[in-house]
């Protein structure tokens, strides 16, 4: 059988341990919750069937497998201690079959990517950064379609561009917008992403660079990614009509520019549509058949047979991105519309965002 595993963790600890655990989620707090994840073993989640390529029409199955450590334990414990638990848990999948397997959210960033975590497994492993670019930038270009902002005359911001995703995502921006702004805390690694861009021949943004979140208020276009634990951006830092597209888990966007900015649209990076009548079996936290594009690419794989490590570590090419997105589109992986703090975001509600940012530029 041509099966996969996906790694999920804990990422809001309460919420999140409820969907296995009701008891546990309801009486444990998250600081009992962050103690204990370090004694839990990985924990079976489900099993996913019913992902059929509409190309080849094969199916295949796979399954969900837990990591129990929570984002703030990963970066409390010693490295190797994390990685023993994530290792472990590919190990669980292993065991269940599976001939590829994914690492989802804090799994595939902690260290060096996913690299170490792959030389003690036998089954390849994937980030699926890759395919999480491909559909993040599609999501940009949608989102700057239904606020009507002419791509090529936008000013975008890429948050977290020295980040593997960031990097990469910044380099295809490149390619449709007048201007970019790459934001990050290092500045020579911002410069090093800056010549990068440059050396791109299909890149014709004038890009600048920048260690703090000013530059924001100049951007119509926002991809944001980040490893941070904590919320990086703040409704004060947003200009009237803005698009922000989170891509980050945990969240880069703080819930408070859901409640206190009617005129910008925030929304989730990476939801696509699975192809064929997939059960996931487990509630993630997204409509039936809708997965994170980290998933997606694990399951591309699997429906086209390249059983590889396709994603690891923290450089991910253009051709990377651009062969998973041929490969994915292939068998029927698409877009999934947009959501935004876990809601569907309705044609209506982006109506109403354009008619608020447009009071808002008025009076100014």
């Amino acid at each position: 059988m041509d099966t996969f595993a996906f790694i999920i963790h804990p990422i809001d600890p309460k919420r999140d341990v409820s969907r296995k655990f009701p008891l546990l989620g309801k009486y444990l707090s998250v600081k009992q919750i962050n103690f204990f994840s370090t004694f839990f073993p990985p924990v079976y989640i489900s099993e996913i069937h019913g992902l059929r390529s509409a190309a080849t029409h094969k199916e295949i199955s796979g399954w969900f497998v837990a990591c129990p450590y929570t984002p703030a334990r990963m970066l409390e414990l010693p490295e190797r201690t994390v990685y023993r638990k994530i290792i472990q848990t590919g190990r669980l999948a292993e065991g269940l079959g599976a001939r590829l397997l994914g690492l989802g959210a804090f799994t595939s960033v902690i260290g060096d990517a996913g690299i170490t975590i792959s030389k003690h497994l036998s089954i390849p492993v994937t980030t699926g950064d890759s395919y999480t670019v491909a559909m993040a930038v599609e999501a940009v270009r949608e989102a700057a379609r239904v606020m009507e902002i002419p791509l090529g005359r936008a000013t975008a911001a890429v948050v977290g561009a020295t980040g593997a995703i960031g990097a990469v995502s910044a380099e295809l921006i490149a390619r449709d917008v007048a201007r970019l702004w790459l934001v990050g805390r290092r500045t020579a690694a911002l410069e090093a992403v800056r010549e990068r861009i440059a050396a791109s021949p299909r890149a014709m943004a004038q890009v600048n660079i920048s260690t703090g979140m000013k530059a924001l208020a100049e951007a119509d276009l926002i991809l944001t990614v980040t490893s941070a634990v904590d919320t990086v951006i703040e409704p004060e830092h947003l200009k009237p009509g803005a698009v922000v597209c989170d891509v980050a888990r945990p969240r880069d966007v703080s819930a408070q520019v859901a409640a206190a900015r009617d005129d910008v649209l925030v929304i989730d990076g990476g939801m696509v549509a699975t192809p064929g009548d997939v059960k996931f079996n487990f509630n993630f936290g997204f409509p039936p058949g809708m997965a994170y594009a980290c998933m997606a690419e694990t399951m591309a794989l699997a429906l086209e047979g390249r059983f590889e490590s396709y994603t690891l570590g923290k450089n991910i090419t253009v051709e990377q991105v651009e062969t998973i997105a041929q490969i994915a589109a292939r068998h029927g992986f698409r877009l999934g519309g947009f959501r935004s703090f876990e809601r569907a975001v309705t044609p209506a509600q982006i109506e109403r965002v354009r008619l608020a940012a447009q009071r808002a530029r008025e009076k100014h």
